[in-house]
């Protein structure tokens, strides 16, 4: 609800404690995401296993999200935000420990899948949250502020990771998300669910449990097929790309029907929404391609210790913490258009910059390149959101923050999963066959013909998305 006139001093204080805490919630589950992805080395070689099959430490997390943001967005706005957001917390506590305590790869994907559970409950509630207790003309500048808080998390997590990593193991990393996420809870439990500023349950969508597993089925099918693709024959593809259109088929008539109430098509018909969603998606793919497979770049081939990876990629959210406020303050003057495009552009050159990396690169040479994909998601992120959150009624404030989580993170999930499969059939190519996980330094040249070649496909989807963000209308 937009908030006109004065305000009392007691609510000026609960809007920043509140705007503190749901923050807390986004920096904890960024610090986890991009602790994980250094880590992914190490726990490769301590359980024996390919970087397809690794992938899924990543890729269970981002699935999970996925899957189940739409259907969070809605309990939010039926059972109450704050409700949704501190059992968020708990459950991704629990998942860190279960993390922590796992012995097999297997272990540990189930539960990165309840920590994922826990996460999509934070990101479905916490920007509506925000979009409560702000006013119109602020939501920008908060929005930057909460674009801090995720730089924070990006930007700390390759850090701490490759510390712990060096002097103690990669299970540790998921015991530092647990004081934070119990002093969230001691302390946001007594204010978010008394709060006086943050508007009631509307309850004007209902429970969609068809539609849910319809989606569910839907995004896991594809990315499953997509993970499975190589090692198929070619009538299983025929056969489970068949049913995967049939799902798709079956999923957009119940939902023009009115059978189905999961999306909010009369928000689709809008163009700056779609253009929102859809570019978010690219954005993110194209991030997490560079996330996922730069990480080996630097073990393998420049053969830097986690410590060392986790300062070299802490380069993308340092750049974030800069450049997010002043993105946030130039949307409320400019609106977003020639942000976002220019930010993908951005982007855009950064990706080409990487293909020409070497066995010879310093570590500034990639450093600086990073800190321009930074600049570029900068430049793309709070005004891509605040473009959306600005413009919808409060009644689609909470399934309209769980569509552009949904975005990212299927943007990030098609990423990962895209970066290991391209990966992995590039050095099976170049290398004559052989799997990533028996690679020695003489395979070094087969790695950066994939590398590069991973990274030119992460240059295609921000291309694509540069050009449909340059249709908004301001």
């Amino acid at each position: 609800m937009w908030q006109l006139g004065p305000v009392k001093e007691e609510t000026v204080r609960d809007k920043w404690f509140v705007f503190f805490l749901v923050t807390a919630g986004v920096f904890l589950s960024t610090l986890d995401s991009s602790m994980v992805n250094v880590a992914l080395p190490s726990i490769m070689r301590s359980f024996g296993v390919s970087l397809v099959q690794v992938q899924w430490v990543v890729l269970i997390y981002l699935l999970t999200i996925t899957i189940t943001l739409l259907f969070w967005g809605i309990a939010a706005d039926y059972f109450g935000k704050q409700v949704v957001y501190c059992i968020g917390i708990g459950l991704f506590c629990l998942g860190s420990i279960g993390c922590f305590s796992s012995t097999s790869l297997g272990m540990l994907v189930g539960f990165r899948m309840i920590e994922g559970g826990g996460a999509a409950m934070m990101m479905a509630s916490g920007p509506a949250i925000i979009r409560d207790v702000f006013p119109k003309n602020m939501l920008g500048k908060a929005l930057g502020l909460v674009g801090i808080a995720t730089s924070l998390g990006l930007m700390s997590g390759p850090v701490v990771s490759g510390f712990i990593i060096s002097t103690f193991s990669w299970r540790m990393i998921f015991l530092v998300a647990i004081p934070f996420g119990v002093a969230i809870l001691l302390l946001g439990i007594p204010l978010l669910l008394r709060s006086g500023i943050i508007s009631p349950p509307s309850r004007t969508r209902v429970f969609d449990w068809w539609g849910a597993f319809l989606w569910a089925a839907l995004v896991s099918g594809v990315i499953l097929y997509a993970h499975q693709f190589p090692e198929l024959a070619i009538w299983p593809r025929i056969w489970w790309l068949t049913a995967i259109l049939v799902l798709l088929v079956v999923f957009i008539m119940a939902e023009k029907s009115g059978r189905i109430n999961l999306l909010p098509l009369h928000l689709f018909s809008k163009k700056y929404y779609h253009i929102g969603l859809v570019t978010a998606v690219f954005s993110f793919a194209t991030l997490f391609m560079v996330l996922i497979i730069l990480p080996f770049y630097l073990d393998y081939i420049q053969q830097l210790p986690p410590r060392s990876i986790g300062l070299v990629m802490m380069s993308v959210p340092l750049t974030l913490f800069i450049v997010s406020p002043t993105a946030g303050l130039l949307f409320d003057r400019i609106g977003s258009k020639h942000l976002t495009t220019g930010g993908l552009l951005i982007c855009l050159g950064a990706l080409f910059l990487l293909t020409q990396l070497t066995t010879q690169s310093s570590i500034f040479d990639i450093c600086w390149r990073l800190a321009l994909l930074g600049m570029g998601q900068s430049m793309f992120l709070a005004p891509n959101t605040a473009s959306l959150l600005s413009r919808i009624e409060d009644a689609d404030a909470p399934i309209t923050s769980g569509l552009l989580a949904t975005a990212r993170n299927l943007g990030m999930l098609s990423g990962a999963a895209f970066a290991g499969i391209v990966f992995a059939a590039w050095f099976g190519f170049f290398s004559g066959g052989l799997e990533f996980k028996h690679y020695t330094p003489e395979q070094s040249q087969a790695f950066l013909s994939a590398f590069r070649a991973t990274l030119l496909c992460g240059a295609v989807f921000s291309f694509f998305a540069a050009a449909i963000s340059w249709q908004r209308s301001r």
